[in-house]
């Protein structure tokens, strides 16, 4: 069965392409599963499960505390992998076929308003190489609504200033092309000029073009202890999120009429239907602001 699961995660990373996150995810998920299995449940092989099996694990998974989320992603993560396997003809069915994976509550995500934001991007200092670094970062996730892993992968090749415009890799390994305004543009000239090459390691050069204090590329975690320790220096006490500014750049593009499926494009949404939440997100603050100003309220 671990031999199963190892030929599933090769196929998500050769022919799926899909990010490390996602395949640790998946690894995470199906490795549980296969441990209920064989520990739980006495099953020697998947060609053995059956549905019922199936819905044992997960139940252990509600009665374990699991949120709904973690349920349908592991209800997702098993499903893929049973295609798999009756696809690659290593099992005689697949028993997931008729698991139906829980209702999700759609909580409408946090975002910014324009003065926090604003207080949020004033605050990095141009006085060290890191104030460089750090403003250009913010200002750039707000500027273009990239995901962190995405711009954390940047290279200098990758960033196209004379032109006004990056290119990023999503989900999927899937490449596209997002505009950058005139000052997110001057910040990162700026911190490419001034900031960055005091940063680097001459011994070990890099193309990454955001670097750590040891000039190598910063991580997903350094960026979030920064973001964290940034919040707090502007007095921004909103709970925040690695896709914070994501978030916000969606919902202030819709507050001022961008169309839609031009927003899809440049978040590199797959299905509108993920970007659509963001008008959920613009008609709730249109409420708020009705309550909180209309003498009738």
């Amino acid at each position: 069965m671990k031999d199963q699961i190892k030929d599933f995660i090769h196929y998500l990373i050769v022919e799926r392409g899909l990010s490390n996150n996602t395949i640790v995810s998946y690894e995470r998920d199906l490795k549980s599963y296969q441990k209920h299995l064989t520990e739980n449940q006495q099953i020697k092989t998947f060609n053995d499960v059956t549905r019922l099996h199936i819905i044992q694990f997960l139940k252990s998974l509600k009665e374990a505390g699991k949120s709904s989320k973690t349920i349908a992603r592991h209800t997702a993560s098993i499903r893929s992998l049973h295609q798999f396997l009756l696809r690659e003809k290593q099992a005689d069915q697949d028993p997931s076929v008729l698991i139906e994976s829980p209702q999700l509550e759609r909580n409408l995500p946090k975002i910014l308003s324009l003065q926090e934001v604003e207080m949020l991007l004033d605050t990095p200092k141009l006085t060290t190489p890191f104030g460089y670094r750090d403003k250009a970062m913010l200002e750039l996730l707000y500027a273009t609504g990239i995901r962190v892993s995405e711009m954390i992968n940047l290279n200098l090749t990758d960033v196209h200033l004379t032109m006004g415009f990056i290119r990023c890799y999503g989900k999927g390994n899937k490449e596209r092309i997002v505009p950058i305004g005139r000052t997110a543009t001057e910040v990162i000239t700026n911190y490419i000029e001034k900031g960055r090459p005091k940063l680097l390691n001459a011994k070990q050069p890099t193309e990454a073009l955001f670097v750590n204090h040891h000039g190598k590329r910063i991580t997903r975690q350094g960026f979030w202890k920064n973001l964290k320790k940034i919040a707090l220096e502007a007095n921004v006490n909103k709970e925040l999120t690695p896709h914070t500014l994501r978030h916000s750049f969606a919902t202030h593009l819709l507050e001022n009429g961008a169309d839609l499926r031009a927003v899809q494009e440049m978040l590199g949404h797959a299905d509108i239907s993920t970007t659509q939440i963001y008008t959920h997100v613009t008609k709730a603050r249109l409420k708020d602001v009705y309550n909180q100003f209309h003498p009738r309220a």
